[in-house]
């Protein structure tokens, strides 16, 4: 593998620095190169490089927002022996702590930047001819992204939607409840779902959603800081409702009140947000369902009842 990776990237040294990390699904590395110092993930599953396809797009969306930092992402590379390695900028990061608000402040920043082009759009469109510094990033008017990306290994299907309802209830919960059903065959979780679709668009009523760059997978352990602030990786991204983002963050903890205040004082809850939020976590205890087995079944089958009285 190194010699590989000496080849593609241009380079004469590849020194492994002891920096390690990883989480369930991937392991990493870092190297310091002729350019500097890089981080090395590594998968070896078949489907590695559509997963790291789809986070090198991921990262490469928030980085053009300029709004909350990332790694630069740099090279996909497959392997010859299966697999592939995912090569991008070394950070020198530690656990969250200090710059809790920072990243309520800059999430919130990123989840309303889209908003914010396609403002700048509509008031373009409504003078006559085009500014000239036109930003490199295009204003979204659908919910889904470019390329497939992965929530865990799975891939998440993000074709592009007019209306979010339709993109989350067809795109995440059916694409999940399929997988559950091939898995497992789960009868209640069946009937529970055939009831519980009928029912989405009711939380919805009233509420504006404007498509939203996500990070997708925001739990504590995709976060961190780094000597110049907050720090988000790991990202599964697609324009979606914002609300979305703060589904897993709340499912299981690391995230403090500093950070919440500081993204509702830009992004104020909207009515309804408490069911929604149950209804975003629902996404990610099925997709944990999926990943890691029936330890999770009950809180799948909890929320849907929660969701139907």
């Amino acid at each position: 593998m190194e010699a590989k990776l000496k080849k593609e990237l241009g380079t004469s040294m590849l020194k492994a620095t002891g920096h390690s990390g990883g989480g369930c699904i991937s392991e990493g590395q870092s190297y310091d190169t002729d350019t500097g110092r890089v981080f090395v993930k590594i998968n070896h599953k078949s489907q590695a490089k559509q997963m790291f396809d789809g986070e090198m797009a991921s990262l490469e969306a928030i980085l053009k927002t300029k709004t909350v930092k990332v790694p630069k992402p740099m090279k996909v590379i497959e392997l010859d022996n299966k697999g592939c390695v995912f090569v991008m900028e070394h950070l020198d990061m530690r656990g969250l702590s200090k710059h809790s608000k920072q990243l309520g402040e800059k999430l919130a920043d990123l989840h309303l930047h889209n908003k914010k082009l396609l403002e700048k759009t509509s008031e373009e469109q409504q003078t006559v001819g085009k500014g000239a510094g036109q930003s490199e990033v295009v204003a979204v008017e659908k919910f889904g992204f470019s390329v497939t990306t992965c929530c865990g290994y799975l891939p998440q299907e993000n074709d592009w939607e007019e209306d979010w309802v339709t993109f989350f209830t067809r795109h995440r919960l059916q694409q999940q409840l399929n997988v559950v059903e091939k898995s497992y065959g789960d009868r209640e979780a069946r009937e529970l779902w055939a009831k519980l679709q009928l029912k989405i668009p009711q939380y919805f009523t009233d509420v504006e959603i404007v498509p939203a760059l996500v990070h997708g997978d925001l739990w504590s352990g995709n976060v961190a800081e780094c000597a110049e602030g907050p720090v988000i990786f790991d990202p599964a991204s697609f324009y979606g409702h914002s609300e979305f983002e703060l589904g897993i963050a709340a499912m299981f903890g690391g995230f403090n009140n500093a950070f919440y205040s500081a993204y509702h004082e830009k992004i104020p809850k909207a009515p309804g947000f408490e069911k929604r939020n149950q209804l975003y976590q629902l996404f990610h205890y099925l997709n944990h369902w999926n990943h890691f087995g029936g330890g999770y079944r009950g809180s799948s089958v909890r929320i849907m009842k929660n969701l139907l009285k």
